[in-house]
């Protein structure tokens, strides 16, 4: 995990640290996601999986789509093809 964290760059870290924060504050709330798992547990994993530019990407795109007229149901991280770096 610690060699994990030393890959990470700057931008991912500030980033999942805004997610853990956003994530305790609303720790005690029902979720209004759409989606399964919530979006900010999405962006953590994207973020994670693929980095803070791909991550970031496809975590936007799920905010957008987390909406009354966007989609639902259960929305995976797609597995990094160890091709993207």
């Amino acid at each position: 995990m610690e060699s994990e964290q030393k890959r990470r760059g700057v931008g991912a870290r500030a980033a999942l640290r805004v997610i853990h924060l956003y994530q305790g504050l609303r720790r005690h709330q029902v979720s209004p996601c759409r989606f399964s798992p919530s979006c900010s547990v999405y962006a953590e994993e994207a973020i994670e999986t693929h980095g803070i530019l791909r991550g970031g990407r496809m975590a936007a795109w799920r905010i957008m789509r987390c909406n009354p007229f966007g989609g639902h149901g259960v929305d995976l991280v797609p597995l990094s093809t160890g091709t993207e770096r």
